[in-house]
């Protein structure tokens, strides 16, 4: 199959591209390239998908496959259609369950959509609404060749936003380690390079349809003791923080500075409970939890496991919770 994926330089793309570089398959990458090289064996185009005529320089070149990584751009994705959509019989785009309305009850409601407007702040909602109106695009153009995936929380290595990663990071260095006391708090991920399986096995296969595309559900706090058991010395001592206690310390949940990485209030419960019968039904297969705890601890120690993080807490910051609690 000749594929061409928009991106292919950082994380989920990065992945896709060299999963499909594997099968043995002609894989074009469109990115700028500003944020690193593609995978060995794949072709990269220079693209900017800011300017007009992006995509002249793949003029006439028809692709078997098409997968679409944009994040924030309605207009991008419109523009990959209108160059592509008409000629091409498979389509991936990647969205995000951030299209549903209510994470407090896990309803099916989508946000209302919304057009790119470069002034206004960036939210979790904007990011939402702008993925269904992407996802509306691509339905408009190339329904019945779509394969819209939804993705969770996506974890594994090379993962740009420090949260997963800093647990089998600061789980690896022992000591009395803060977790939230959240026993009904749930927990769901998909390792990058799990997602990236599927999106090339549903290309290859012409899976269509839309898709929750994560892994199946377990307890939070479960999912803290396989990673520690993967990565933690002996002796390592988990010390459970009611969560009323990190909300007066101002505490973030989620991630971003100082944080617990990939806690969340009980507004957005659901948002890890997500039903994902039918990707599973169609294909989606998970590695265990551990597996993708090592190979990310590995990714943190090539980083280095003390540099400043985006999502975490500090040494200090975990102390200073730690001397509240004692």
């Amino acid at each position: 199959m000749k594929i061409l994926v928009l991106g292919g330089t950082v994380f989920l793309s990065k992945a896709i591209t060299a999963e499909a570089v594997r099968r043995g398959h002609d894989v074009v990458c469109g990115a700028r390239g500003a944020s690193g090289q593609v995978p060995d064996g794949a072709r990269l185009i220079s693209i900017d998908r800011n300017k007009p005529g992006a995509f002249d320089q793949l003029a006439g070149e028809q692709f078997d496959s098409v997968i679409d990584v944009a994040k924030y751009s309605v207009n991008w994705v419109r523009d990959a259609l209108e160059a592509f959509g008409a000629t091409t019989p498979h389509w991936t785009f990647v969205s995000s369950i951030s299209v549903y309305a209510d994470h407090a009850t896990g309803s099916d409601e989508l946000l209302p959509p919304l057009e790119d407007d470069p002034a206004a702040e960036f939210t979790s909602e904007r990011y939402g609404s702008v993925k269904v109106a992407s996802e509306n695009a691509v339905l408009e153009t190339v329904r019945g060749r779509e394969f819209i995936v939804r993705a969770g929380l996506v974890t594994g290595p090379d993962d740009p936003s420090d949260r997963f990663g800093y647990w089998p990071a600061r789980l690896s260095q022992g000591g009395r380690v803060v977790v939230p006391d959240s026993p009904d708090l749930s927990f769901q991920h998909i390792d990058a390079r799990d997602l990236a399986e599927w999106i090339l096995l549903a290309a290859e296969e012409h899976i269509t349809g839309t898709y929750d595309a994560v892994g199946p559900v377990m307890p939070f706090q479960m999912a803290i003791g396989e990673i520690a058991g993967a990565v933690a010395p002996q002796g390592t001592q988990l010390v459970s923080v009611p969560e009323s206690v990190l909300e007066e310390l101002q505490v973030n949940p989620w991630g971003g500075p100082r944080s617990l990485p990939l806690w969340l209030p009980k507004d957005f419960a659901k948002m890890t409970s997500r039903d994902v019968s039918a990707a599973l039904a169609n294909g989606l297969r998970q590695r265990p939890l551990a597996e993708t705890a090592l190979d990310s601890l590995e990714y943190e120690r090539g980083l280095g496991l003390d540099r400043p993080r985006k999502a975490g807490l500090t040494a200090q910051e975990e102390q200073e919770i730690l001397t509240a609690v004692s």
